[in-house]
């Protein structure tokens, strides 16, 4: 089985384009692929999921042990024929200086051979020192070829081939031109998601046959990758004695697929809710989860839906157990403001949330469950303070109630949360946070919160 670290020498080189392409390509062929996304990603891997048909998961040093990255690859790699892991800014970036959690550290982790996608505009016999200097710079790590990205034509990519061939030992699997057929949407925190592209099936269809077309997906299959440990054994799932409502529309796809696994291994059904279109949540729910999106692009839509926001804040001052996350916690304030229009929202938590221009809280994050926490998303054995998560939100909660007395379920030891000190606003039975969490090493907030609303149902 074939298995390959998709990086780039920096960020912005059209590492996700390549990446989808060689996704969808490879699943025209007939071949099963699975990927994988470093770090904490919801944009990307919705894409990638869309080009192969399968989930993809998210590899993160953050919020993963080694072991659990090890496992979650050899899991899901053990399905597919070929395995493709999408890298995150260039392929020696990280956050540590010592490169422990960089993507060449992770392409370590995972046995997985280096193609490096490099932006060749502007480039020619340059293209050498770069790859030389990459080469060098970790000579024990494997790099199993090079696409030659954003080509200007024949010419150029005849002057880049024989500088790297020249020059190097290294191989070019490929080149794909600059073309309008490769273009994707973006807005604020990148690529507009999959999940609210209408035309997404054709973008990939198409991104997959120009990418097809200029590498060589025979020698790129060829690249040896050693074999993966054995998989832990699958663990049996209880027959499910909770229904949790969870939405999952145009305006909330911000999910871990390994979460939802973490779900129904707890004994929970998880059934979707359209926020835009459903009149009511579904019926016999004992917990409600409203993950991250994009609600604000959604507010139109979701202001229109007002039986939907009226029984959803209902069932919370009624006591049902809820988590909201980023763009959960906009849809339970009183209402969004954005592009200088106001919507109206669920009206439980009695703010704004306003949008602005730049971020207002972006990158990992640490937390540090309070004494008004419903319920730890700790491990039992875990530090009181080690807590990871992320956040990347444009809004911020602003014109609240002077007579609301807020409870917080976190202090903010790193990042912003929703005032730079505290995260998770407290109100009846429900947790909204800006930052986002995952069931894995330390947190494990899915069985905490399947344990909460099991504790208090009727």
């Amino acid at each position: 089985m074939a298995r390959l670290f998709l990086s780039a020498a920096h960020k912005s080189s059209g590492k996700t384009t390549i990446s989808l392409g060689l996704a969808a390509a490879l699943t025209a062929r007939g071949l099963v692929v699975q990927t994988f996304k470093k770090g904490p990603d919801y944009i990307d891997p919705l894409w990638l999921a869309r080009a192969s048909g399968r989930p993809c998961f998210n590899l993160d040093f953050n919020t993963q042990s080694r072991g659990e990255i090890g496992a979650l690859c050899a899991t899901h790699a053990a399905e597919a024929q070929v395995s493709l892991i999408e890298g995150n800014k260039g392929l020696f970036d990280g956050m540590a200086l010592d490169g422990s959690d960089s993507n060449a550290a992770l392409a370590r982790a995972v046995a997985a051979p280096v193609v490096l996608i490099v932006d060749c505009r502007g480039m020619t016999r340059g293209i050498a020192p770069l790859l030389m200097g990459y080469r060098a710079f970790e000579p024990d790590l494997p790099i199993a070829g090079v696409i030659l990205n954003r080509t200007g034509g024949a010419r150029h990519e005849g002057k880049l081939i024989a500088a790297i061939e020249h020059f190097t030992d290294l191989k070019v699997l490929g080149a794909v031109r600059e073309a309008p057929e490769l273009a994707m949407q973006e807005r604020h925190l990148g690529l507009i998601p999959a999940s609210e592209a209408p035309e997404a099936a054709a973008t990939v269809a198409r991104i997959g046959r120009v990418v097809g077309d200029g590498v060589d997906l025979d020698a790129l299959l060829a690249r040896p990758a050693p074999p993966l440990p054995a998989p832990p054994p699958a663990t049996p799932r209880p027959a499910p004695d909770l229904r949790i409502a969870i939405a999952r529309d145009a305006a909330f796809a911000f999910t871990y697929p390994d979460d939802a696994a973490a779900f129904a291994a707890a004994g929970a059904e998880l059934v979707p809710v359209d926020t835009l279109s459903d009149p009511a949540l579904p019926p016999d729910i004992d917990a409600l989860v409203l993950p991250g999106g994009f609600p604000e692009t959604q507010a139109a839509h979701l202001a229109a839906n007002a039986p939907l926001r009226q029984e959803i804040a209902r069932a919370i001052a009624a006591g049902l157990p809820t988590h909201a996350e980023c763009g959960g916690l906009m849809l339970l304030c009183r209402d969004i403001v954005w592009q200088g229009e106001r919507f109206p929202m669920a009206g439980v938590i009695p703010a704004s949330a306003v949008m602005h221009p730049r971020p207002q809280g972006h990158g990992l994050a640490r937390l540090r469950p309070t004494a008004q926490a419903l319920w730890s998303p700790l491990a039992p054995d875990a530090e009181p303070d080690s807590l990871p998560a992320h956040e990347f939100h444009h809004s911020s909660l602003r014109e609240i109630d002077p007579t609301f007395t807020p409870r917080f379920a976190f202090e903010v030891a790193r990042g912003t949360g929703i005032d730079g000190a505290h995260d998770g606003l407290v109100v009846h039975n429900t947790t909204a946070t800006y930052c986002h969490l995952r069931q894995a090493g330390p947190v494990r907030w899915v069985d905490a919160f399947v344990a909460f609303a099991r504790s208090r149902r009727g």
